[in-house]
């Protein structure tokens, strides 16, 4: 894959994002990746080196706040980018060229890793289901149903109790998931492929649910 940033783009457009103010550095990779859609997220190891490059040039200066260090551009930094905005108009062109190639092998990936992942589900579900037509015919096989009406009642009985079981398993489901979902995003933004592998699986599981019925 081409590199994202062209030789030298990185360090003017990180001038160019401390303009609006002093950022610390994961500050800094949120404004990119947003800035790409989150189709790209730089690294520390990527960030960090050439801001410190920037500060011994004397372009940016560093000022700590509490435990973190934020990053400021100096007048030099700003003179260096006011003389580089027509070369900054490129590298917001090459980054709208990079968030579409990016998006389309995101796309390309996404349906790769979606067929894997259909195919993996049903077979999932088959094996769920074979194991619950055993179970059920073991369990008719080991309790004689009852003769009468009594045996309707006592069969409707247990059906209620297995479905009152059902929602209970969805439910927790959701708790657990929902839950999950905001711990994890919390840290990290929600990206494509995330969202799709979710939308995914749940199509499936609502199909080997309603085939299992």
């Amino acid at each position: 894959m081409p590199p994202v940033f062209a030789h030298g783009a990185l360090r003017l457009y990180l001038l160019a994002l401390l303009e609006s103010g002093p950022k610390h550095g994961y500050e800094l990779i949120k404004a990119l990746s947003d800035r790409f859609g989150g189709t790209y997220s730089p690294s520390a190891g990527t960030i960090y080196p050439r801001l410190g490059k920037l500060e011994e040039e004397g372009l940016v200066a560093t000022e700590a706040q509490g435990r973190r260090t934020n990053y400021r551009i100096t007048a030099a930094g700003l003179a260096e980018l006011n003389s580089r905005r027509g070369e900054l108009e490129t590298v917001e062109n090459d980054i709208a060229a990079s968030v579409r190639r990016l998006a389309d092998d995101l796309r390309a990936d996404i349906r790769s890793n979606m067929r894997g992942l259909r195919a993996d589900l049903a077979a999932t579900a088959e094996a769920a289901r074979t194991a619950a037509r055993a179970a059920s015919a073991t369990r008719s096989a080991n309790a004689a149903r009852p003769a009468g009406g009594a045996g309707g009642g006592r069969y409707t009985a247990e059906g209620q109790g297995m479905l009152k079981e059902a929602e209970m398993l969805l439910q927790s489901f959701r708790d657990d998931m929902r839950a999950e979902l905001r711990l994890q995003t919390s840290a990290r933004p929600m990206t494509p492929v995330a969202l799709e592998t979710v939308r995914t699986v749940l199509d499936q599981a609502r199909v080997a649910i309603r085939n299992s019925l």
